[in-house]
Protein backbone atom coordinates (compact mmCIF):
# COMPACT_ATOMS: atom_id res chain seq x y z
CA UNK A 1 0.00 0.00 0.00
CA UNK A 2 0.88 3.30 -0.75
CA UNK A 3 0.55 5.61 2.36
CA UNK A 4 0.49 8.66 1.26
CA UNK A 5 -1.59 8.38 -2.30
CA UNK A 6 -3.93 6.71 -0.11
CA UNK A 7 -3.98 9.24 1.85
CA UNK A 8 -4.49 11.42 -0.45
CA UNK A 9 -7.28 9.41 -2.24
CA UNK A 10 -8.92 8.89 0.97
CA UNK A 11 -9.11 13.19 1.62
CA UNK A 12 -10.48 13.66 -1.47
CA UNK A 13 -12.75 11.23 -1.61
CA UNK A 14 -13.81 12.54 1.96
CA UNK A 15 -14.07 15.74 0.65
CA UNK A 16 -16.93 14.69 -2.20
CA UNK A 17 -18.40 12.86 -0.15
CA UNK A 18 -19.60 16.12 2.32
CA UNK A 19 -20.02 17.62 -1.06
CA UNK A 20 -22.68 14.99 -2.03
CA UNK A 21 -24.60 15.47 1.64
CA UNK A 22 -24.42 19.50 1.34
CA UNK A 23 -25.63 19.70 -1.94
CA UNK A 24 -29.21 18.82 -0.56
CA UNK A 25 -29.42 22.74 0.77
CA UNK A 26 -27.56 24.08 -2.81
CA UNK A 27 -30.35 25.50 -4.55
CA UNK A 28 -32.89 24.38 -2.05
CA UNK A 29 -36.03 22.93 -3.34
CA UNK A 30 -38.73 20.36 -2.04
CA UNK A 31 -37.21 17.48 -2.61
CA UNK A 32 -40.25 15.01 -1.93
CA UNK A 33 -41.16 16.30 -5.57
CA UNK A 34 -39.30 14.02 -8.52
CA UNK A 35 -38.63 16.63 -10.68
CA UNK A 36 -36.41 18.21 -7.67
CA UNK A 37 -35.17 15.14 -6.76
CA UNK A 38 -34.70 13.61 -9.50
CA UNK A 39 -33.70 16.59 -12.44
CA UNK A 40 -32.35 19.32 -9.58
CA UNK A 41 -35.74 21.49 -9.89
CA UNK A 42 -34.44 21.61 -13.92
CA UNK A 43 -32.40 25.02 -12.74
CA UNK A 44 -29.12 24.46 -13.86
CA UNK A 45 -27.62 26.80 -15.86
CA UNK A 46 -24.98 26.52 -18.71
CA UNK A 47 -21.91 25.90 -16.65
CA UNK A 48 -23.12 23.55 -14.08
CA UNK A 49 -25.05 21.80 -17.09
CA UNK A 50 -21.67 21.62 -18.49
CA UNK A 51 -19.63 20.06 -15.62
CA UNK A 52 -23.03 17.95 -15.09
CA UNK A 53 -22.83 16.73 -18.74
CA UNK A 54 -19.18 16.33 -18.83
CA UNK A 55 -19.28 14.14 -15.48
CA UNK A 56 -22.01 12.24 -16.94
CA UNK A 57 -20.94 11.41 -20.56
CA UNK A 58 -17.37 11.12 -20.05
CA UNK A 59 -17.20 8.17 -17.32
CA UNK A 60 -14.37 6.74 -15.01
CA UNK A 61 -14.05 3.74 -17.55
CA UNK A 62 -13.47 5.57 -20.39
CA UNK A 63 -10.87 7.60 -19.20
CA UNK A 64 -9.71 4.04 -18.46
CA UNK A 65 -10.59 1.88 -21.57
CA UNK A 66 -10.26 4.09 -24.41
CA UNK A 67 -6.59 4.32 -23.71
CA UNK A 68 -6.24 0.60 -22.94
CA UNK A 69 -8.02 -0.03 -26.30
CA UNK A 70 -5.40 1.95 -27.84
CA UNK A 71 -2.33 0.29 -25.95
CA UNK A 72 -4.01 -3.10 -27.08
CA UNK A 73 -5.77 -2.74 -29.90
CA UNK A 74 -4.04 0.40 -31.72
CA UNK A 75 -5.73 2.90 -33.90
CA UNK A 76 -9.57 1.48 -33.92
CA UNK A 77 -9.36 2.67 -30.28
CA UNK A 78 -9.30 6.15 -30.78
CA UNK A 79 -12.85 5.88 -32.57
CA UNK A 80 -14.30 7.55 -29.05
CA UNK A 81 -13.07 10.71 -30.31
CA UNK A 82 -15.00 10.92 -33.46
CA UNK A 83 -18.09 9.30 -32.11
CA UNK A 84 -17.85 12.18 -29.12
CA UNK A 85 -17.41 14.90 -31.80
CA UNK A 86 -20.84 13.49 -33.65
CA UNK A 87 -22.92 13.84 -30.76
CA UNK A 88 -22.74 17.07 -30.00
CA UNK A 89 -24.53 18.58 -33.50
CA UNK A 90 -27.53 15.36 -32.63
CA UNK A 91 -27.79 17.14 -29.36
CA UNK A 92 -27.97 21.07 -31.06
CA UNK A 93 -30.64 19.53 -33.27
CA UNK A 94 -32.93 17.32 -30.87
CA UNK A 95 -32.38 18.44 -27.23
CA UNK A 96 -33.72 21.89 -27.71
CA UNK A 97 -37.37 20.46 -28.71
CA UNK A 98 -36.63 17.65 -26.54
CA UNK A 99 -36.40 19.84 -23.65
CA UNK A 100 -39.07 22.41 -24.43
CA UNK A 101 -41.38 19.95 -24.86
CA UNK A 102 -40.52 17.98 -21.53
CA UNK A 103 -40.35 21.68 -19.61
CA UNK A 104 -44.07 22.97 -21.25
CA UNK A 105 -45.59 19.11 -20.19
CA UNK A 106 -44.00 18.80 -17.01
CA UNK A 107 -42.29 15.35 -18.65
CA UNK A 108 -39.16 13.70 -16.07
CA UNK A 109 -37.92 11.29 -18.35
CA UNK A 110 -37.77 10.35 -22.32
CA UNK A 111 -40.66 7.88 -21.96
CA UNK A 112 -42.91 10.44 -20.62
CA UNK A 113 -42.25 12.22 -23.70
CA UNK A 114 -43.06 9.27 -26.03
CA UNK A 115 -46.30 8.73 -24.09
CA UNK A 116 -48.15 11.99 -24.30
CA UNK A 117 -46.46 11.98 -27.64
CA UNK A 118 -48.04 8.39 -29.08
CA UNK A 119 -50.61 7.72 -26.05
CA UNK A 120 -49.26 4.24 -26.00
CA UNK A 121 -48.16 2.66 -22.40
CA UNK A 122 -46.86 0.31 -24.15
CA UNK A 123 -44.51 1.98 -26.20
CA UNK A 124 -43.31 3.89 -23.37
CA UNK A 125 -42.82 0.97 -21.24
CA UNK A 126 -40.60 -0.32 -23.82
CA UNK A 127 -38.14 2.69 -24.07
CA UNK A 128 -38.05 2.91 -19.47
CA UNK A 129 -37.66 -0.95 -19.62
CA UNK A 130 -34.88 -0.76 -22.58
CA UNK A 131 -33.38 2.21 -20.66
CA UNK A 132 -33.38 0.70 -17.10
CA UNK A 133 -31.80 -2.48 -18.68
CA UNK A 134 -29.50 -1.00 -20.82
CA UNK A 135 -27.63 1.37 -18.18
CA UNK A 136 -27.62 -1.51 -15.14
CA UNK A 137 -23.93 -2.59 -16.75
CA UNK A 138 -23.22 0.52 -17.33
CA UNK A 139 -23.36 1.52 -13.63
CA UNK A 140 -21.57 -1.59 -12.87
CA UNK A 141 -18.84 -0.67 -15.45
CA UNK A 142 -18.18 2.44 -13.53
CA UNK A 143 -17.29 0.27 -10.55
CA UNK A 144 -14.93 -1.81 -12.56
CA UNK A 145 -13.12 1.84 -12.96
CA UNK A 146 -12.65 2.26 -9.57
CA UNK A 147 -12.13 -1.23 -8.84
CA UNK A 148 -8.90 -0.93 -10.87
CA UNK A 149 -7.43 2.33 -9.03
CA UNK A 150 -8.00 1.03 -5.69
CA UNK A 151 -6.17 -2.17 -6.81
CA UNK A 152 -3.59 0.48 -7.73
CA UNK A 153 -3.47 2.06 -4.86
CA UNK A 154 -2.56 -1.10 -3.07
CA UNK A 155 -5.51 -1.20 -0.90
CA UNK A 156 -6.70 -4.92 0.07
CA UNK A 157 -10.22 -5.72 -1.57
CA UNK A 158 -10.80 -8.49 1.10
CA UNK A 159 -10.71 -6.75 4.60
CA UNK A 160 -11.39 -8.05 7.78
CA UNK A 161 -14.54 -6.90 10.14
CA UNK A 162 -14.53 -7.93 13.27
CA UNK A 163 -12.64 -11.36 12.60
CA UNK A 164 -14.76 -12.15 9.69
CA UNK A 165 -13.32 -11.60 5.56
CA UNK A 166 -15.87 -9.26 3.73
CA UNK A 167 -14.83 -9.34 -0.01
CA UNK A 168 -14.91 -6.22 -1.92
CA UNK A 169 -14.73 -4.08 0.86
CA UNK A 170 -13.82 -0.64 -0.78
CA UNK A 171 -16.19 -1.30 -3.05
CA UNK A 172 -19.01 -1.86 -0.72
CA UNK A 173 -18.27 1.40 1.51
CA UNK A 174 -17.86 3.04 -2.03
CA UNK A 175 -21.54 1.88 -3.00
CA UNK A 176 -22.73 2.65 0.35
CA UNK A 177 -21.41 6.02 0.47
CA UNK A 178 -23.00 6.78 -2.86
CA UNK A 179 -26.26 5.48 -2.05
CA UNK A 180 -26.39 7.76 0.71
CA UNK A 181 -26.01 10.83 -0.71
CA UNK A 182 -27.64 9.96 -3.92
CA UNK A 183 -30.59 9.21 -1.53
CA UNK A 184 -30.30 11.90 0.53
CA UNK A 185 -29.31 14.75 -1.69
CA UNK A 186 -30.76 13.71 -5.70
CA UNK A 187 -29.24 15.34 -8.89
CA UNK A 188 -27.92 17.76 -7.12
CA UNK A 189 -25.30 16.19 -5.55
CA UNK A 190 -23.39 14.47 -8.07
CA UNK A 191 -24.29 18.36 -10.09
CA UNK A 192 -21.62 19.31 -7.30
CA UNK A 193 -19.35 16.67 -7.49
CA UNK A 194 -18.70 16.94 -11.25
CA UNK A 195 -16.92 20.20 -10.81
CA UNK A 196 -14.30 19.03 -8.25
CA UNK A 197 -14.35 15.88 -10.46
CA UNK A 198 -13.92 18.19 -14.07
CA UNK A 199 -11.61 20.27 -12.23
CA UNK A 200 -9.12 17.22 -11.20
CA UNK A 201 -9.41 15.39 -13.90
CA UNK A 202 -8.38 18.50 -16.61
CA UNK A 203 -5.20 18.68 -13.87
CA UNK A 204 -4.24 14.88 -13.89
CA UNK A 205 -4.66 15.13 -17.90
CA UNK A 206 -2.67 18.40 -18.64
CA UNK A 207 -0.11 17.16 -16.57
CA UNK A 208 0.25 13.77 -17.98
CA UNK A 209 0.49 14.58 -21.31
CA UNK A 210 3.10 17.15 -20.70
CA UNK A 211 5.53 15.19 -18.24
CA UNK A 212 5.10 11.79 -19.00
CA UNK A 213 6.38 12.70 -23.34
CA UNK A 214 9.16 14.60 -21.62
CA UNK A 215 10.09 11.37 -19.84
CA UNK A 216 9.85 9.71 -22.39
CA UNK A 217 12.01 11.45 -24.86
CA UNK A 218 8.95 13.14 -26.90
CA UNK A 219 5.98 12.29 -28.87
CA UNK A 220 7.99 11.47 -31.67
CA UNK A 221 9.71 9.00 -29.77
CA UNK A 222 6.80 7.70 -28.33
CA UNK A 223 5.19 7.39 -31.87
CA UNK A 224 8.40 6.08 -33.13
CA UNK A 225 7.50 2.84 -30.23
CA UNK A 226 4.63 1.83 -31.04
CA UNK A 227 4.32 -0.80 -33.91
CA UNK A 228 3.38 0.66 -37.03
CA UNK A 229 0.63 -1.52 -37.95
CA UNK A 230 -1.31 -0.16 -34.78
CA UNK A 231 -1.21 3.31 -35.62
CA UNK A 232 -3.54 2.82 -38.91
CA UNK A 233 -6.71 0.99 -39.60
CA UNK A 234 -5.75 -2.60 -41.44
CA UNK A 235 -6.83 -1.09 -45.23
CA UNK A 236 -10.04 -2.70 -47.03
CA UNK A 237 -9.70 -5.39 -49.56
CA UNK A 238 -11.78 -6.00 -53.03
CA UNK A 239 -14.75 -7.51 -51.91
CA UNK A 240 -14.22 -6.22 -48.36
CA UNK A 241 -14.49 -2.98 -46.63
CA UNK A 242 -12.97 -4.28 -43.61
CA UNK A 243 -12.13 -2.21 -40.80
CA UNK A 244 -12.63 0.87 -42.02
CA UNK A 245 -16.30 0.05 -42.69
CA UNK A 246 -16.52 -1.23 -39.27
CA UNK A 247 -14.65 1.53 -37.44
CA UNK A 248 -16.97 4.38 -39.19
CA UNK A 249 -20.28 2.38 -38.42
CA UNK A 250 -19.41 2.37 -34.60
CA UNK A 251 -18.47 5.91 -34.45
CA UNK A 252 -21.56 6.89 -35.55
CA UNK A 253 -23.62 4.64 -34.01
CA UNK A 254 -22.11 5.39 -30.55
CA UNK A 255 -23.32 8.99 -31.38
CA UNK A 256 -26.71 7.89 -32.04
CA UNK A 257 -26.64 5.95 -28.80
CA UNK A 258 -25.39 8.02 -26.15
CA UNK A 259 -27.58 10.62 -25.80
CA UNK A 260 -30.23 7.65 -25.66
CA UNK A 261 -29.39 6.90 -22.08
CA UNK A 262 -31.48 7.69 -19.33
CA UNK A 263 -28.23 9.63 -17.88
CA UNK A 264 -27.90 11.71 -20.93
CA UNK A 265 -31.24 12.72 -21.25
CA UNK A 266 -31.88 13.22 -17.61
CA UNK A 267 -28.72 15.19 -17.14
CA UNK A 268 -30.31 17.25 -20.41
CA UNK A 269 -33.87 18.23 -19.08
CA UNK A 270 -32.48 19.47 -15.77
CA UNK A 271 -30.97 22.27 -17.67
CA UNK A 272 -32.74 25.77 -17.16
CA UNK A 273 -33.93 26.69 -20.78
CA UNK A 274 -33.32 25.94 -24.52
CA UNK A 275 -30.31 28.83 -24.39
CA UNK A 276 -28.47 26.35 -21.89
CA UNK A 277 -29.05 23.21 -23.50
CA UNK A 278 -27.54 24.83 -26.83
CA UNK A 279 -24.85 26.26 -25.44
CA UNK A 280 -23.44 23.16 -24.06
CA UNK A 281 -23.53 21.16 -27.92
CA UNK A 282 -21.35 23.91 -28.56
CA UNK A 283 -18.94 23.95 -25.70
CA UNK A 284 -19.15 19.83 -24.54
CA UNK A 285 -16.88 19.49 -27.13
CA UNK A 286 -14.04 20.61 -25.02
CA UNK A 287 -14.34 17.12 -23.46
CA UNK A 288 -13.79 15.63 -26.78
CA UNK A 289 -10.63 17.41 -27.02
CA UNK A 290 -9.15 16.16 -23.61
CA UNK A 291 -10.40 12.71 -24.66
CA UNK A 292 -8.18 12.56 -27.13
CA UNK A 293 -5.23 13.47 -25.24
CA UNK A 294 -6.48 10.41 -22.65
CA UNK A 295 -6.53 8.05 -25.72
CA UNK A 296 -3.04 8.87 -26.37
CA UNK A 297 -2.11 7.54 -23.14
CA UNK A 298 -2.12 4.40 -23.96
CA UNK A 299 0.56 4.81 -26.59
CA UNK A 300 2.63 6.19 -24.10
CA UNK A 301 2.28 3.12 -21.74
CA UNK A 302 3.68 1.29 -24.52
CA UNK A 303 6.58 3.48 -25.26
CA UNK A 304 6.79 2.92 -21.38
CA UNK A 305 6.92 -0.54 -21.62
CA UNK A 306 4.42 -1.05 -18.37
CA UNK A 307 3.54 -4.77 -19.36
CA UNK A 308 7.37 -5.56 -17.88
CA UNK A 309 6.86 -3.41 -14.74
CA UNK A 310 6.31 -4.89 -11.63
CA UNK A 311 3.10 -2.83 -11.38
CA UNK A 312 1.68 -4.45 -14.29
CA UNK A 313 2.24 -8.26 -13.28
CA UNK A 314 1.08 -10.35 -10.33
CA UNK A 315 -1.94 -9.29 -8.70
CA UNK A 316 -3.21 -7.24 -11.55
CA UNK A 317 -3.62 -9.69 -14.25
CA UNK A 318 -7.19 -10.17 -13.80
CA UNK A 319 -7.68 -6.07 -15.30
CA UNK A 320 -5.76 -7.31 -18.22
CA UNK A 321 -4.67 -4.10 -20.54
CA UNK A 322 -7.07 -1.85 -18.20
CA UNK A 323 -4.42 -1.55 -15.87
CA UNK A 324 -2.22 0.52 -18.53
CA UNK A 325 -3.24 3.68 -17.57
CA UNK A 326 -3.00 3.34 -13.64
CA UNK A 327 0.39 1.60 -14.24
CA UNK A 328 1.85 4.48 -16.53
CA UNK A 329 1.01 6.81 -13.75
CA UNK A 330 1.98 4.35 -10.81
CA UNK A 331 5.49 4.49 -12.91
CA UNK A 332 5.40 8.48 -14.38
CA UNK A 333 4.77 10.24 -11.07
CA UNK A 334 5.59 10.29 -7.58
CA UNK A 335 3.00 8.98 -4.59
CA UNK A 336 0.93 12.57 -4.26
CA UNK A 337 0.06 12.88 -7.67
CA UNK A 338 -0.76 9.44 -8.10
CA UNK A 339 -3.46 9.79 -5.22
CA UNK A 340 -4.53 12.81 -7.17
CA UNK A 341 -5.11 11.34 -10.38
CA UNK A 342 -6.77 8.28 -9.06
CA UNK A 343 -8.95 10.24 -6.49
CA UNK A 344 -10.29 11.92 -10.04
CA UNK A 345 -11.00 8.53 -12.09
CA UNK A 346 -12.62 7.15 -8.63
CA UNK A 347 -14.73 10.23 -8.16
CA UNK A 348 -15.06 9.79 -12.31
CA UNK A 349 -17.11 6.70 -11.43
CA UNK A 350 -19.32 7.67 -8.75
CA UNK A 351 -20.65 10.96 -10.61
CA UNK A 352 -22.17 9.16 -13.59
CA UNK A 353 -23.17 6.20 -11.51
CA UNK A 354 -25.31 8.68 -9.33
CA UNK A 355 -26.63 10.07 -12.48
CA UNK A 356 -27.34 6.88 -14.33
CA UNK A 357 -29.01 5.19 -10.83
CA UNK A 358 -31.20 8.49 -10.28
CA UNK A 359 -32.06 8.19 -14.69
CA UNK A 360 -33.58 4.42 -13.88
CA UNK A 361 -35.31 5.48 -10.47
CA UNK A 362 -37.24 8.41 -12.96
CA UNK A 363 -38.07 5.93 -15.26
CA UNK A 364 -39.14 3.12 -12.53
CA UNK A 365 -41.24 5.81 -10.69
CA UNK A 366 -42.52 7.40 -14.00
CA UNK A 367 -43.47 5.06 -16.18
CA UNK A 368 -43.80 1.29 -14.21
CA UNK A 369 -45.27 2.73 -10.90
CA UNK A 370 -47.35 5.65 -11.47
CA UNK A 371 -48.15 3.89 -14.72
CA UNK A 372 -49.26 0.59 -13.64
CA UNK A 373 -49.02 -0.53 -10.31
CA UNK A 374 -49.71 3.74 -8.50
CA UNK A 375 -52.05 5.66 -10.72
CA UNK A 376 -52.90 8.18 -7.97
CA UNK A 377 -49.43 7.92 -6.52
CA UNK A 378 -49.01 11.70 -4.27
CA UNK A 379 -45.42 13.78 -5.07
CA UNK A 380 -43.83 12.74 -2.43
CA UNK A 381 -45.00 8.77 -3.11
CA UNK A 382 -43.16 9.47 -6.18
CA UNK A 383 -40.41 10.31 -4.87
CA UNK A 384 -39.94 8.25 -2.29
CA UNK A 385 -40.11 5.42 -4.75
CA UNK A 386 -37.39 6.38 -6.77
CA UNK A 387 -35.24 7.16 -3.83
CA UNK A 388 -35.52 3.41 -3.24
CA UNK A 389 -35.08 2.39 -6.97
CA UNK A 390 -32.36 4.31 -7.30
CA UNK A 391 -30.45 2.31 -4.01
CA UNK A 392 -31.74 -0.86 -5.77
CA UNK A 393 -30.54 -0.39 -8.88
CA UNK A 394 -26.73 0.45 -7.18
CA UNK A 395 -27.04 -2.81 -5.56
CA UNK A 396 -27.87 -4.37 -8.48
CA UNK A 397 -24.44 -3.12 -10.45
CA UNK A 398 -22.73 -3.94 -7.40
CA UNK A 399 -23.62 -7.67 -8.08
CA UNK A 400 -22.72 -7.71 -11.39
CA UNK A 401 -19.08 -6.75 -10.17
CA UNK A 402 -18.85 -9.21 -6.86
CA UNK A 403 -21.03 -12.21 -7.81
CA UNK A 404 -19.97 -12.26 -11.87
CA UNK A 405 -17.13 -12.12 -13.59
CA UNK A 406 -16.09 -8.81 -14.88
CA UNK A 407 -16.76 -9.74 -18.66
CA UNK A 408 -20.12 -10.20 -18.31
CA UNK A 409 -20.72 -6.64 -17.02
CA UNK A 410 -18.49 -5.33 -20.07
CA UNK A 411 -20.50 -7.61 -22.65
CA UNK A 412 -24.16 -6.66 -21.15
CA UNK A 413 -22.84 -2.64 -21.75
CA UNK A 414 -22.22 -3.93 -25.09
CA UNK A 415 -25.21 -5.08 -25.62
CA UNK A 416 -26.84 -2.00 -23.98
CA UNK A 417 -25.50 0.21 -27.06
CA UNK A 418 -27.30 -2.06 -29.20
CA UNK A 419 -30.73 -1.73 -27.00
CA UNK A 420 -30.85 1.55 -26.25
CA UNK A 421 -30.53 2.53 -29.61
CA UNK A 422 -34.01 1.05 -30.72
CA UNK A 423 -35.41 3.47 -29.29
CA UNK A 424 -34.61 6.28 -31.73
CA UNK A 425 -37.68 6.00 -33.82
CA UNK A 426 -40.10 6.96 -30.93
CA UNK A 427 -37.98 9.04 -29.05
CA UNK A 428 -36.24 11.15 -31.39
CA UNK A 429 -38.09 10.67 -34.42
CA UNK A 430 -41.56 11.16 -33.00
CA UNK A 431 -40.60 14.60 -32.56
CA UNK A 432 -40.74 15.86 -35.55
CA UNK A 433 -42.51 12.66 -37.72
CA UNK A 434 -46.23 13.15 -37.08
CA UNK A 435 -47.63 10.16 -38.68
CA UNK A 436 -45.31 7.13 -37.10
CA UNK A 437 -47.72 4.73 -35.66
CA UNK A 438 -47.06 3.30 -32.12
CA UNK A 439 -48.08 -0.04 -32.76
CA UNK A 440 -45.36 0.01 -35.87
CA UNK A 441 -42.55 1.79 -34.01
CA UNK A 442 -43.69 -1.11 -31.11
CA UNK A 443 -42.80 -3.60 -33.34
CA UNK A 444 -39.71 -2.05 -35.05
CA UNK A 445 -38.50 -1.55 -31.46
CA UNK A 446 -38.76 -5.35 -31.13
CA UNK A 447 -36.95 -6.11 -34.62
CA UNK A 448 -34.07 -4.12 -33.66
CA UNK A 449 -33.82 -5.99 -30.55
CA UNK A 450 -33.75 -9.28 -31.78
CA UNK A 451 -31.77 -8.58 -34.60
CA UNK A 452 -29.41 -6.85 -32.55
CA UNK A 453 -28.95 -9.17 -29.71
CA UNK A 454 -28.88 -12.03 -32.66
CA UNK A 455 -25.89 -10.02 -34.42
CA UNK A 456 -24.17 -9.96 -30.76
CA UNK A 457 -24.42 -13.29 -29.77
CA UNK A 458 -22.79 -14.45 -33.23
CA UNK A 459 -19.59 -13.90 -31.64
CA UNK A 460 -20.45 -15.14 -28.21
CA UNK A 461 -20.40 -11.22 -27.62
CA UNK A 462 -16.92 -10.26 -28.04
CA UNK A 463 -17.44 -8.04 -30.42
CA UNK A 464 -19.86 -5.69 -31.37
CA UNK A 465 -19.51 -5.74 -34.88
CA UNK A 466 -20.66 -8.13 -36.94
CA UNK A 467 -20.43 -8.46 -40.97
CA UNK A 468 -23.25 -7.69 -43.55
CA UNK A 469 -23.18 -9.37 -46.89
CA UNK A 470 -24.67 -7.15 -49.29
CA UNK A 471 -24.95 -7.85 -53.07
CA UNK A 472 -21.04 -9.73 -52.77
CA UNK A 473 -19.69 -7.35 -50.53
CA UNK A 474 -18.74 -7.95 -46.71
CA UNK A 475 -19.31 -5.27 -44.94
CA UNK A 476 -18.57 -5.00 -41.44
CA UNK A 477 -20.65 -2.81 -39.51
CA UNK A 478 -21.44 -2.07 -35.71
CA UNK A 479 -24.78 -4.38 -34.83
CA UNK A 480 -26.44 -1.36 -33.05
CA UNK A 481 -26.51 0.64 -36.36
CA UNK A 482 -27.11 -1.83 -38.31
CA UNK A 483 -29.90 -3.49 -36.34
CA UNK A 484 -31.73 0.68 -36.04
CA UNK A 485 -31.55 0.25 -40.43
CA UNK A 486 -33.85 -3.08 -39.30
CA UNK A 487 -36.05 -0.98 -36.92
CA UNK A 488 -36.60 2.07 -39.06
CA UNK A 489 -37.20 0.29 -42.21
CA UNK A 490 -40.26 -2.09 -40.25
CA UNK A 491 -41.46 0.93 -38.35
CA UNK A 492 -41.30 3.51 -40.94
CA UNK A 493 -43.48 0.70 -43.27
CA UNK A 494 -46.11 -0.49 -41.31
CA UNK A 495 -46.77 3.12 -40.45
CA UNK A 496 -47.57 3.93 -43.87
CA UNK A 497 -49.91 0.54 -43.22
CA UNK A 498 -51.43 1.33 -40.16
CA UNK A 499 -51.96 4.83 -41.51
CA UNK A 500 -53.27 4.39 -44.48
CA UNK A 501 -56.00 1.70 -43.30
CA UNK A 502 -56.83 4.14 -39.82
CA UNK A 503 -57.42 6.97 -42.71
CA UNK A 504 -59.53 4.58 -44.67
CA UNK A 505 -61.36 3.47 -41.58
CA UNK A 506 -62.10 6.62 -40.37
CA UNK A 507 -62.68 8.38 -44.13
CA UNK A 508 -65.58 5.17 -44.08
CA UNK A 509 -66.73 6.03 -40.50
Amino acid sequence: MNPVAVTIFVALFAFVTLLGFGAARWRRGDLTHLHEWGLGGRRFGTLVTWFLLGGDLYTAYTFVAVPALMFGAGAVGFFAVPYTVLVYPILFAVFPKLWAVAHEKGYVTAADVVRGRFDSRMLALAVAVTGIVATMPYIALQLVGMEVVIAGLGIPMTMTVGGVAVPDAPLLIAFVVLAAYTYNSGLRAPAMIAVVKDALLYVTVLVAVIVIPAELGGYAKIFASVDAKSLLLTPSTPGNLGAPSAYATLALGSALALLLYPHSVTGLLSASSVKAVKRNAVILPAYSFALGLIALLGFMAVAAGVKALPEFASGFKQFGNTFAVPALFLHAFPAWFVGIAFAAIAIGALVPAAIMSIACANLFTRNIYKEFIAPNASHKAESQVAKIVSLVVKLGALFFIIELPTQYAIQLQLLGGIWIIQTLPAVFLGLYLKRLDPTALLIGWACGIGAGTWMAAQSAFKTSTYALHVFGLTVPCYAALSSLVLNLAVALALSLVLGSKRQATHSAG
